[in-house]
């Protein structure tokens, strides 16, 4: 009566799943952690389906906010760039990140060639020129902004107010792709979503687009970053360099047979980015792409923001909070299943300690933990430690709990495909609630205690709810391994059978609360 582990598909896909590349003028924050943990859960749940995955992530070091800070902090921009760097590739073990790439923009030997060539492929495409142009820019956006964009003179990201800045920079002829983009977005093939952030997007292209500066002259970029192709007088507009590193990290640029891999044909190109660089991500790159004749993605997927009390988590507002502190105080996988669980597919979640620990110790140590207890301990209890064969009929009572097991995959695969990750971790969770119903309803001790006494139908139909019980302890690990995989491993490890019997019950999950006290 267990069930089996899910079956990957006979016709396995290709999938190429990225985060946002951050800069590094600081160290890492909850919020950039948000988007990380959601992209590696989609790697490792299509890899989990047998797909093929490239998971890639990076950081975004071409930039006047790291130079700037560099020299408020009195330190060369390389050193402080390879510091802060390193500090967001660490994350991979206090998150359990799978990425399968980690691409640094400053260092990286792929990403400047294949930044040229992009640069010339749109240029012959004609759609490069150069103008004088004065403007409002904000630092920390790194972006030009018309007056009627600002919120009381002020960028509405930082709050802060943008300097007027005039030179004669490169630009790109934005303007000419609008009605393109437009056909792609509402068409489905460029795929936004949620569908609240799919109608800022039309509604900003059907508001007028303004081809944008791709250049910066050599003196206001301090010298720092790519210069522009036979123009050294110019250095890339950080957000092209930036935008660049999903193609240049497969070796566009170069002969890597992996560009053709992972970024043509039906491979599903998956963005994940952040609310505040949908205009990026949905409008300028695509339209660079399609001047230069490349494939585009087929995904956007945005997250919405966390906030602490309110406000932003955000290094340039100094509201942070450290993901690899957080996981040093209450482990990886309570800050994995908060990011999961609690933050909603559209709309702003507030952060806070107190609705980690709570999650955590209801979840894990008084849910998943207390209910794979129960069910090892009346394993061994009733039975000696060996779970009931394939012999084991399905019991009345266990009807509701073997039709969850059954359907979880399904509503998993149904919610990660609407970048769902609530809706998933509920749908994983009504396993558990099923089986702690079905043990109310059942009540193996008292059937025990009927066989004892010579009931021996009594004696099968408790055969049949401990196979059930197992087997859906044995699909919780199964279905939790992409969400939280240090858990995952901790429930498949109770559920093993050695020599015939499962291992001696023991506690799984310590209260995160009581070691935060």
């Amino acid at each position: 009566m267990t069930t089996p582990p899910t079956v990957p598909s006979a016709t396995p896909r290709t999938t190429y799943v990225t985060t946002t590349i951050p800069y590094v003028n600081a160290r890492p924050h909850l919020g950039f952690a948000l988007e990380l943990v959601q992209a590696d859960v989609l790697a490792r749940h299509r890899r989990h389906r047998g797909d093929q995955v490239r998971f890639l992530s990076g950081t975004d070091e071409n930039s006047l906010k790291n130079v700037l800070a560099a020299e408020a902090e009195g330190v060369p921009v390389q050193d402080l760039v390879d510091r802060n760097a390193e500090a967001f590739a660490a994350l991979r073990g206090p998150l359990a990140l799978s990425f399968d790439d980690f691409i640094r923009t400053s260092r990286d030997p792929r990403h400047r060639v294949g930044v040229e060539r992009l640069w010339r492929r749109c240029a012959a495409s004609g759609d490069l020129y150069r103008k004088h142009y004065e403007g409002l820019y904000c630092v920390g956006c790194e972006q030009f902004y018309t007056p009627a964009e600002l919120v009381d003179g002020r960028c509405a990201e930082h709050g802060t107010e943008p300097r007027l800045v005039a030179e004669e920079n490169w630009f790109f002829r934005l303007s000419r792709y609008a009605d393109d983009l437009r056909e792609l977005i509402s068409s489905g093939r460029l795929r936004v979503e949620p569908a609240v952030r799919r109608n800022e997007v039309l509604a900003l292209i059907d508001s007028g687009l303004h081809d944008f500066s791709v250049s910066r002259s050599h003196t206001r970029a301090h010298g720092w970053g790519i210069p522009v192709p036979d123009d050294p007088d110019q250095v890339v507009y950080v957000w092209w360099d930036a935008l660049g590193n999903y193609v240049t990290s497969l070796g566009y640029g170069t002969d890597d047979p992996a560009y053709d891999q992972w970024w043509t044909g039906s491979t599903r190109r998956t963005h994940l980015v952040g609310k505040g660089v949908v205009r990026f991500h949905a409008v300028y790159w695509p339209a660079m792409l399609l001047s230069a004749g490349l494939p585009l993605p087929t995904d956007i997927l945005v997250h919405d923001y966390l906030t602490v009390d309110g406000r932003k988590i955000s290094k340039s507002s100094g509201t942070t909070v450290d993901p690899a502190e957080l996981v040093a105080e209450f482990g990886t996988d309570a800050v994995r299943w908060w990011l999961l669980r609690d933050v909603p597919r559209v709309g702003d979640a507030d952060f806070t300690r107190e609705r980690l620990v709570a999650r955590a110790d209801a979840d894990f140590a008084g849910g998943l933990g207390n209910l794979v207890n129960r069910v090892v301990s009346m394993v061994h209890r009733f039975r000696g430690g060996r779970v009931p064969g394939r012999g084991a009929v399905a019991a009345e009572g266990t009807e509701r709990l073997l039709t969850a097991c059954r359907e979880v995959s399904g509503h998993v695969d149904d919610a990660l495909a609407d970048f769902d990750f609530r809706r998933a971790t509920a749908a994983v969770w009504r396993v558990v609630e099923e089986a702690d119903r079905c043990v109310d309803a059942t009540r193996p001790w008292e059937l025990a205690k009927a066989e004892r006494a010579g009931d021996r139908a009594a004696g099968e139909r408790l055969d049949g709810v401990l196979a059930a019980l197992v087997g859906a302890c044995r699909t919780l690990a199964d279905q939790l391994g992409p969400l939280v995989p240090e858990s995952a491993a901790r429930v498949a490890a109770q559920c093993a059978e050695v020599d015939g019997r499962l291992p001696v019950a023991r506690p799984l999950f310590a209260r995160v609360g009581d070691v935060e006290g």
